[in-house]
């Protein structure tokens, strides 16, 4: 640890799924000296404080514009439609804060959580893990350096292999928000490119709860960039076969295939073909898990002495841009340019 920096105290809000991996990894991290956890069902935040071996706090304690608990960091882990209100509650309090994505579910929300951190300048990261996996680096790497020539098509898929509880679908935002935002944010950093037209359209199979929240269960956008590179995105709730999460850049010179591994979710029907020789990914948090440590370490070792950090409200509010054109071509069944949404 460099020697002039200490342990911090961080408080985690959100202890559902995702809040749990934080906190697991935020425990065992030896840049948080006191890890504090909080959740708006304060037994749920107990729970999980006993299995850790760490403290709670009620959550209007943590977001105090006085900082009663001293606190130097915050984590927040929450529901999406209590991003922006967080963000802006940080901002009050004026410490480094990480936040997952999406910062907001409509532009209204997410510019002014984006206007009142910008204002603030205030020391932040938002939840986009994929910039810290090897694949997408790698990837990255090989096309900055000409090795794939032009880039002319990509092909994205995130699939998960269960669906969301049926609770949780009306409050995502839908697929193309909850999920493919990491695409689409992804997409975005590695070919340096805007996202400027959208076609969306899929369907809705499996829970009614799809149909009644206007959302998919599956659906594939195709993406235009401002080079004129096209592309196209598949996503599903249902992907029996394991989670899959890949890119596929296709360029003059070659191409790059990221997330091709030993546990991708393929099953080959051409003759002695053994690929690929592992079970395939489970889910989301086996699969990126060293990225999230990647992340938080990063944010602790950046954000938190105010340096910048890796993706910011900015590229956030694009990713979330092109999200709601995916919604608005989905309801309009035309395709969209992203600056129709403002």
């Amino acid at each position: 640890m460099d020697k002039d920096v200490h342990p911090y105290r961080i408080a985690l809000l959100g202890v559902g799924r995702i809040g749990v991996m934080h906190a697991r990894l935020l425990a065992k991290h030896p840049l948080v000296g006191e890890l504090i956890l909080a959740d708006a069902f304060e037994e749920r935040a107990r729970s999980a404080a006993d299995d850790l071996g760490v403290r709670t706090a009620p959550v209007d304690e943590v977001t105090d514009p006085s900082n009663p608990l001293g606190l130097q960091g915050l984590i927040i882990a929450t529901g999406t439609a209590t991003h922006a209100d967080l963000l802006i509650k940080a901002c009050k309090i004026g410490i480094p804060t990480y936040c997952e994505k999406p910062i907001a579910l409509d532009l209204d929300q997410g510019r002014i959580a984006a206007d009142a951190i910008n204002q603030a300048k205030l020391p932040h990261a938002i939840g986009f893990q994929r910039r810290f996996d090897v694949g997408y680096n790698r990837a990255k790497k090989l096309l900055e350096d000409g090795e794939l020539g032009e880039l002319r098509r990509f092909h994205g898929m995130t699939c998960d292999q269960f669906p969301p509880a049926d609770e949780f679908i009306p409050g995502s935002g839908g697929i193309f928000v909850d999920c493919n935002s990491h695409d689409f944010d992804i997409i975005r950093w590695l070919t340096g490119q805007e996202v400027v037209e959208v076609y969306a359209t899929g369907s809705t199979r499996g829970s009614k709860a799809f149909a009644e929240s206007n959302d998919y269960s599956d659906s594939i956008v195709t993406l235009t960039l401002a080079d004129g590179t096209v592309g196209s995105l598949h996503s599903s709730r249902y992907n029996g076969q394991g989670h899959e999460v890949r890119l596929d850049l296709m360029g003059t010179e070659g191409s790059a295939n990221v997330g091709l591994d030993n546990k991708v979710p393929f099953r080959s029907v051409e003759a002695n073909v053994a690929f690929p020789p592992e079970e395939p990914w489970y889910d989301f948090i086996e699969r990126f898990l060293p990225c999230y440590e990647r992340e938080l370490d990063h944010f602790l070792r950046n954000p938190m002495v105010g340096k910048p950090g890796a993706c910011t409200v900015d590229d956030a509010m694009a990713a979330l841009k092109i999200a709601l054109s995916c919604n608005k071509s989905r309801d309009e069944h035309r395709p969209v340019r992203v600056d129709e949404v403002g």
